[in-house]
């Protein structure tokens, strides 16, 4: 399928997603969001695709956000009710998606990475939450998903003050996983998207499902009580008969995704 702001690219079980408007560093607008979010609905459909790589159009911008302009200027659209990039309320994805942050992450291109489960950034890459620089605050998940990633202190001084982060003290921080130099960002988000592939999808989605299930939970003996039935379901699976059978016979899984 063709989409007019962003490309999409299949490399066996991964998906590559390129936001591609490098002409408004890759800023969203109503229409894109919800182009994202058709995206992220075939991708969790699609019993083929098992992870996904998402990043920005060109070497400058992984994405600057909410396109401001746009909306200054009138500009309308439906929102998505997946939120920003159609993923900030997407809390039922059970797919990892690798975030490979080839420059600037700005405001909402900040809270699309941490909505994403690994983040990869080239040497290049810069983030920050500016919102409080426009009269706005980072609404789109920055608030609380930086709070949990990185603990309390220091996301608020981020969020507070606007400033930017380089990908270094990002790693340091915690919500980044990884810094490549640039010309081998994609190169390193690909075989970190292999990576994933080697292991049990059906496992990957039990492990996502108790995650995304743990904020909703008033307490941990109700988590793993959670656990303890994605568990029981995952046992059922043809994938984990398929693990036990490997392990025993000494040899490489042969993976079915079901």
């Amino acid at each position: 399928m063709t989409y007019e702001f962003c490309k999409v690219d299949r490399d066996g079980p991964i998906l590559i997603v390129t936001m591609n408007r490098p002409e408004v560093y890759n800023a969203c607008h109503a229409p894109m969001h919800v182009e994202m979010a058709q995206i992220w609905d075939d991708f969790a459909a699609d019993h083929d695709l098992w992870v996904a790589v998402l990043t920005g159009a060109g070497d400058k911008a992984f994405s600057a956000g909410n396109d401001l302009k746009y909306t200054a200027k009138g500009g309308k659209g439906n929102p998505s009710p997946t939120g920003f990039a159609g993923l900030s309320m997407r809390f039922d994805l059970e797919k990892p998606i690798v975030a490979a942050v080839n420059g600037f992450a700005m405001g909402g291109g900040f809270e699309t990475a941490l909505s994403c489960d690994i983040i990869l950034a080239a040497d290049t890459a810069k983030f920050a939450l500016p919102e409080v620089r426009v009269g706005l605050f980072a609404g789109a998940g920055g608030v609380q998903r930086l709070s949990r990633q990185i603990g309390r202190k220091p996301a608020v001084e981020m969020m507070l003050t606007g400033r930017s982060v380089g990908a270094a003290e990002g790693q340091a921080l915690g919500f980044v996983n990884e810094v490549v130099p640039q010309a081998k960002l994609m190169e390193r988000a690909l075989e970190k998207a292999r990576e994933l592939t080697t292991v049990s999808p059906s496992s990957v989605r039990a492990t996502k499902r108790v995650l995304n299930a743990m904020d909703d939970l008033e307490n941990l003996r109700s988590s793993l009580n959670f656990s303890r039935q994605v568990s029981m379901d995952l046992r059922q699976t043809e994938d984990f008969r398929e693990g036990v059978t490997a392990f025993v016979e000494k040899r490489k899984p042969q993976w079915k995704n079901g």
